[in-house]
């Protein structure tokens, strides 16, 4: 894969999640980082406009839960300013969108991705570990007032937890202009594989939901301007879209187009990759931008070795890396 072709930047602020999902576990790590080893706001800004001039377009915020960040609206708008960057976004559990959805629009998020796996809220408590379901609800409602570019909501469809509130989901995008995204499981770690057996091809999905509605068209303006893993199609008369990511049946690694760094400065070419470059060092020395831009450039031209889409450390933590 070409270097021009990576441009889109996944960059996450935090470790720590105020949520506990039965895949994740992010509460039950080994450890996580200390405050001295995750980069500063300032940090993280000057990482960010380094990577936008080596071709970065997209940045896309991150954790962890990013929002639980003291001070993340000022990060939003420091990284706002940033010139050549085209389009911020922000991925969230939601639990806290609904008194910050406005701050963020306010200070310059063009689209925002909500993770949530089921609509019923005795089931989100024992998914997430945590009664938050009302607070993620009325922030989704918020965000769906405020007119973001975008807005996404990603589900993992698992066996014997949410299998039955496929058809739910869709019914979101007959009645608000949202693109639900089914993401199929897939373990990256110890701890998880407790769960292999919950996957559910998405395959089964897509059936399913074309048995109820009897059509489902195929959308591909959703990926023309930025191609990635998601499949989009639309029932007819529906305001919003439904995306399929086949992370565990596809492979879809000749259309990635994004790169990620977690909150120490650990660059990731790819998410199977592991960390394969720390800029930690040279921000914390305050080396020049020539230099750190060098150590940026080898990490988006090695993005083309991994082309394998299979994990062979079972030992990612997507608490850190943002998924």
């Amino acid at each position: 894969m070409e270097k021009n072709n990576i441009d889109y930047l996944r960059l996450s602020v935090t470790d720590r999640c105020n949520l506990n999902c039965v895949y994740c576990t992010p509460i039950e790590k080994d450890k996580f980082l200390t405050h001295n080893e995750i980069l500063r706001y300032e940090e993280m800004v000057r990482l960010t406009r380094l990577f936008v001039q080596s071709g970065i377009k997209k940045v896309r915020v991150t954790g962890g839960e990013p929002l639980i960040k003291k001070g993340i609206i000022d990060l939003i708008k420091l990284l706002r300013k940033i010139d050549g960057l085209e389009e911020l976004s922000l991925t969230t559990n939601g639990v806290r969108l609904k008194t910050l959805a406005q701050p963020l629009k306010d200070a310059g998020i063009d689209t925002i991705n909500i993770s949530l796996d089921t609509l019923k809220r005795e089931r989100f408590k024992e998914i997430t570990r945590f009664d938050f379901f009302d607070d993620v609800w009325q922030g989704l409602l918020k965000v769906f007032s405020l007119g973001f570019k975008s807005i996404k909501l990603n589900v993992i469809p698992m066996k014997g937890i949410n299998e039955d509130e496929i058809l739910g989901f869709v019914n979101l995008t007959l009645k608000y202009p949202i693109t639900v995204r089914f993401i199929e499981f897939f373990s990256t770690n110890e701890r998880t594989m407790k769960l292999a057996n919950c996957l559910i091809d998405n395959s089964i999905i897509k059936e399913q939901i074309k048995n109820r509605f009897n059509q489902m068209t195929a959308n591909t303006s959703s990926t023309a301007d930025r191609p990635g893993p998601a499949q989009y199609y639309k029932i007819p008369h529906a305001k919003g879209l439904i995306g399929f990511i086949n992370s565990s049946t596809g492979n879809f690694c000749n259309t990635c187009n994004r790169i990620r760094v977690d909150c120490a400065g650990k660059i990731s070419p790819c998410l199977f990759s592991g960390y394969r470059y720390n800029i930690n060092s040279l921000l914390k020395n305050n080396e020049s931008d020539e230099k750190i831009i060098a150590c940026i450039k080898k990490a988006l031209e090695s993005k083309g070795e991994y082309t394998k889409h299979i994990i062979t450390d079972r030992k990612i933590e997507m608490s850190s890396v943002g998924g």
